[in-house]
């Protein structure tokens, strides 16, 4: 086949273009390549009224408020915002720093954003350690995509050292719903300090387009100056009240993922596959050619998440039910 490497983007999904290259794939196809929660929340009954009028400020209040909630803070300090990839794409312009600090393997959106501002980029496998040399530091935690994890002290203390210097620490937390004793949230409104939350990868709805971004609210007036008032639909505000209003089911869904992760790692052990890391959302593995068995599961009409330049990882999502033994009997071939 060629010209692999178009498939390999900054994300996952895809499914469209995997599908026309390869066509003899057997259907449906299984998509593992995003790190997305394959059992969603049960969508609640949306009020015609959620469809027909533009989303009110009392709307935005009461998703607000149940975000705060779950997260463990103020709701002064939080912003509903139509998904966490457009905030990324703003938060360079709002803070403008020179230097920044990144992980070289991490999501791939925060360093495309501040190199598109022109900042000069320090690459590094710690950002956490330039704290005292450079204007931000983006660290995303746990890390995607291979789950590493850093303390809380070890974050508060670089968030004093930039603050003290006028510089910011952002930190994305897209997977702290599995652990939320591992989140900073309780700390926002320190000085320097932005969070950033997804909702769709923990409930399994990445097509509404909602997170959060917690921050000091000059920051959220700056931001909701670029984004506009109606940036989140009234149909999103009320699903995203309804969810993380919802304790039981996050409760719940923490111990299924936890058992559907177990369940995804003696799959690859009894494939042979090194397992390096990983979140109760993703596996991140160790093989020898990546290409070659990214493109056997393709094959078998199964994505997972391959890198650029890089032959020797996967990262491999949790299949819903009905895909784990497809996935095991792909990976016996």
């Amino acid at each position: 086949m060629e010209n692999l490497d178009q498939l390999v983007s900054g994300h996952g999904g895809r499914i469209d273009i995997m599908a026309a290259a390869f066509p003899q794939a057997p259907l449906p196809w299984i998509d593992l390549s995003t790190g997305i929660n394959p059992f969603a929340y049960p969508l609640p009954p949306i009020p015609d009224q959620a469809w027909i009028r533009l989303p009110t400020i009392a709307d935005r209040e009461a998703c607000e408020h149940a975000m705060a909630e779950a997260f463990g803070c103020d709701p002064a300090y939080c912003r509903a915002v139509s998904g966490t990839e457009l905030v990324i794409r703003q938060i360079p312009s709002i803070l403008g720093g020179h230097r920044v600090a990144i992980r070289e393997c991490s999501y791939a959106d925060h360093r495309e954003s501040w190199a598109d501002w022109g900042s000069e980029l320090v690459i590094m496998d710690n950002p956490l350690d330039a704290a005292a040399e450079v204007d931000a530091v983006v660290l995303v935690n746990p890390n995607n995509p291979d789950g590493q994890r850093w303390p809380s002290d070890r974050i508060e203390t670089a968030r004093s050292k930039l603050a003290a210097r006028g510089g910011w620490l952002i930190l994305d937390e897209a997977y702290a719903d599995l652990d939320p004793d591992s989140s900073m949230a309780a700390k926002v409104g320190r000085e320097g300090f932005i969070i950033l939350r997804s909702f769709g990868k923990f409930f399994g709805l990445a097509g509404l387009r909602l997170g959060a971004v917690l921050a000091p609210p000059d920051i959220l007036s700056e931001l909701d100056d670029k984004l506009g008032g109606w940036n989140v639909s009234g149909p999103a505000l009320m699903i995203g009240t309804t969810a993380y209003s919802d304790l039981a089911w996050q409760s719940g869904m923490r111990h299924k993922l936890a058992q559907a992760a177990l369940d995804l790692s003696q799959i690859l052990k009894d494939a042979d596959m090194e397992e390096v890391g990983g979140t109760d959302l993703f596996r991140f593995v160790r093989v020898p050619d990546a290409v070659s068995l990214w493109i056997k599961l393709a094959e078998q009409g199964i994505s997972v998440r391959r890198f650029a330049a890089d032959n020797q990882h996967l990262r491999i999502g949790i299949p819903h039910s009905q895909g784990v033994d497809r996935l095991a009997r792909a990976l016996s071939l």
